[in-house]
């Protein structure tokens, strides 16, 4: 907290911003807050001043001398009185104005039941004095401040719950085709979800990938034009290949290894030496 001569400020003493890139909101408490205090309010900022849990005023950008219900025991007085204490406690919260950046992760089941990992990044705002109101009534503070992974949280469950409406019912295959019908139900569901704490939803990304590392790799090849079984050809071909095994070519066309000319165990040759026959 930053209170020299009087003066509040959402900036500390190296002049940083308190609320930076990850904070929504910052709570400041102190019981030297009286009539006159000076409170400064950067562009990028909303105020909110509060005693004993009441609204006292929503603060825009600029320089205020406030007027709060101690003023007629001001300055010196109620250092006097109270020992240096104001008998008023008043909480100044700065509101964070600015674009912040959101993630959130999670785990959804496709049709097959198959396990995909999802990831949305998003950007937020607080965009009127209104909006802030409802940000500091509807969102509890931890602490001294909120935090993009606390809205993160808040904001998890429905995007869960979006993402899974649409893919429960499709094929893991199919995921990538449906990706902008899925952008478009989080960015509604979302935005309304927001909306109740004041939060203005601005762009967002999604992204789906199978959570197995072999899944991944499967559909890749069959998004080359692979048929399933040659998908699983070619991946096995490629393990071969990272181990160093001659035969991986082998594996890849789906025929047998030969060495030295004799045929394979469990095969035998024909009669008329074109090839091999199981």
């Amino acid at each position: 907290m930053a209170i020299t001569r009087q003066v509040i400020t959402a900036l500390d003493r190296d002049g940083l911003d308190l609320l930076g890139a990850k904070n929504i909101a910052v709570k400041l408490v102190d019981e030297s807050i009286v009539s006159g205090s000076l409170l400064t309010v950067e562009s990028n900022h909303f105020c909110v001043l509060k005693a004993r849990g009441a609204v006292l005023n929503v603060y825009e950008t600029g320089q205020y001398a406030l007027t709060t219900p101690d003023k007629p025991i001001v300055g010196s007085i109620v250092q006097g009185f109270f020992g240096g204490a104001s008998p008023w406690v008043y909480e100044v919260i700065y509101i964070n104005r600015s674009k912040l950046l959101v993630s959130s992760r999670g785990v959804a089941t496709s049709a097959e039941m198959a396990e995909v990992s999802y990831q949305v990044d998003y950007y937020i705002h607080i965009d009127t004095r209104e909006a802030a109101l409802d940000l500091i009534t509807h969102l509890p503070f931890n602490g001294q401040k909120i935090d993009t992974q606390e809205i993160a949280d808040y904001a998890g469950p429905a995007i869960e719950q979006a993402i899974n409406q649409i893919v429960q019912v499709t094929k893991l295959e199919d995921i990538n085709a449906h990706i902008a019908e899925l952008r478009e139900a989080v960015k509604s569901h979302l935005a309304d979800f927001l909306r109740v704490y004041g939060i203005m939803l601005n762009d967002l990304k999604i992204l789906v990938l199978p959570r197995d590392e072999r899944m991944r790799e499967l559909i890749s090849l069959q998004a080359l034009g692979l048929t399933p079984i040659e998908a699983v050809r070619y991946y096995l071909a490629f393990k071969m290949a990272d181990k160093g095994l001659v035969s991986a070519p082998n594996a890849a066309v789906g025929a047998p290894f030969i060495i030295g000319g004799q045929p394979p165990v469990g095969f035998y040759n024909v009669s008329d030496e074109t090839g091999l026959k199981t």
